[in-house]
């Protein structure tokens, strides 16, 4: 036991010892949290819940397709149940099985938060870029799925293409796009063989993935997105099945009725999958929303919506299969005390139920309308707390801390106890492995608050953007790759 006298070295240079020890970067193997933490901790619907939920459908006579209940049980027998989402960089690789959890962006916002003039505007593939750019470099942002429309490409090809091209020059963290047309996918692949190298080598490796809105809620494929699918399964891209149904509006109002619904479709997506390619990997995306029914607005920071998300996530557990919901979005204009409530609600939520991909956790505004790069970098704070959350409580023989407890409080042979635990070594070496520590989050008293002139969370946010969008990317291509995208594709990003 390390000496714990009031004259050791250790407690004189104590305090500076913490604070050099917390600012040096961690090891991944150190880090308290990380990619892939297990949860299913939070079990919101009984067995029974879930047994009522997955009942079959009825047959009728009214035209619509109808899947017999064993041919869906054997498409689920082939479907891919452990799936590993790549990343350029392979140590981004993200394997999606039982309940481990990732938290990244998504969404299709229109508009951008200016959190200085308070007010929005169109979004540009700059903002996608530089969104890019700043979550490749947050520990608790695990992928990126496009989380903006590039406002300023009117032609819906080259935006789709100048969507997959920021995202990959931005990152090297795993990357969702969706496209507007079949026809436009074939220039992606190119384009994505031309980064990875080789047609092989994509193939091997797809570190894009298809966000596809293949049904239209309630209960209808959608043609153009089905065959995006299609085109995207045939070229070796992994597939999010997305249902959004609205609870109240395009899918029943009670929660439980919502989630039948999004089960019944992604069910559908599944068969309609393994049918054209046995095993192909792909996310069960059930996304239901809330509705506020006083007006009509979606309420996607709302408790309900934390709700749907845990109970879709028991039902992704059922069937074996990842899945991924939305969580982390907020109804908030600006990041303010509410977006913090709503958006660590469901972020934990999801993370207990053990959602494997948990979509649209960071930067989301205005019941997804708008995206927020201060917001972005905030909620990367947000989810290492939610994070800590799942990662539960460890209960072992060492962090009981029996024998610390004793020599604390006892004294160790001669020497008597010294009533707290700063300087233990016990804490000093657990300090880091144990404890999430913000990186803009204020813990500081009011006196020394004051004393550094009062900082403002949003203004530091700010200043952190502009510290991570001036540092190099991981992702740049070399220079004769981009010249050789540039001379093949319409590229609206400057060099």
């Amino acid at each position: 036991m390390t000496d714990q006298s009031p004259s050791s070295p250790r407690r004189s240079g104590g305090r500076a010892a913490r604070r050099a020890l917390r600012a040096a970067p961690l090891a991944t193997d150190k880090r308290p949290v990380h990619a892939g933490l297990r949860g299913g901790q939070l079990r919101v619907l009984s067995d029974l819940d879930i047994a009522n939920i997955r009942a079959g459908a009825i047959l009728g006579e009214d035209g619509r397709i109808r899947f017999p209940r064993a041919l869906v049980e054997d498409m689920l027998a082939v479907a891919c149940k452990d799936v590993t989402l790549c990343g350029r960089d392979p140590g981004n690789d993200l394997h999606l099985q039982g309940t481990k959890v990732h938290y990244g962006t998504a969404g299709a916002a229109v508009h951008m938060v200016d959190v200085e003039g308070r007010n929005y505007r169109e979004s540009t593939v700059q903002d996608l870029y530089d969104a890019a750019r700043i979550t490749d470099q947050l520990d608790n942002l695990h992928f990126l799925q496009r989380p903006m429309v590039c406002r300023d490409i009117a032609d819906n090809y080259e935006m789709d293409l100048n969507t997959v091209y920021a995202c990959t020059r931005g990152t090297t963290k795993h990357i969702g796009v969706s496209f507007t047309e079949a026809d436009y996918v074939a220039g992606a692949f190119e384009m994505l063989h031309m980064i990875a190298g080789d047609e092989d080598t994509w193939r091997a490796r797809p570190f894009v993935s298809n966000t596809n809105c293949f049904v239209v809620p309630p209960m209808k494929f959608a043609t153009d997105a089905c065959r995006v699918m299609e085109a995207c399964i045939e070229g070796g891209m992994p597939v999010l099945l997305l249902s959004a149904g609205m609870a109240g509006a395009t899918a029943p109002s009670p929660i439980a009725g919502a989630i039948v619904q999004a089960v019944a479709e992604c069910l559908a997506g599944v068969f309609y999958v393994n049918a054209i390619k046995p095993g192909h990997p792909a996310i069960f995306g059930t996304w239901p929303f809330g509705l506020d029914l006083r007006t009509g607005a979606m309420s996607v920071g709302s408790g309900e919506q934390a709700l749907l998300t845990a109970g879709c996530a028991q039902m992704h557990h059922f069937y074996g299969i990842p899945g991924g919901a939305a969580a982390g979005a907020s109804d908030a204009k600006l990041p303010d005390m509410q977006a913090g409530w709503e958006q660590m609600c469901s972020n934990v939520m999801a993370g207990l139920s053990g959602l494997n991909m948990v979509y649209e956790a960071a930067g989301m505004h205005a019941s997804l309308l708008g995206f927020c790069h201060e917001s972005l970098i905030l909620g990367d704070d947000l989810i290492g707390q939610a994070l800590r959350c799942v990662r539960g409580i460890e209960v072992t023989e060492e962090t009981l801390a029996l024998d610390v407890m004793r020599t604390t409080c006892l004294g160790d042979g001669d020497k008597a106890g010294v009533g707290h635990y700063l300087g233990a070594a016990q804490t000093l070496t657990r300090m880091e492995s144990d404890y999430v520590y913000p990186t803009l989050g204020d813990r500081m008293s009011p006196k020394e608050w004051a004393e550094k002139d009062k900082p403002d969370l949003l203004q530091k946010a700010t200043a952190r953007k502009l510290e991570l969008l001036a540092a190099p990317s991981s992702a740049t291509f070399n220079p004769a790759l981009d010249s050789a995208i540039r001379a093949r594709f319409t590229i609206h990003l400057p060099p």
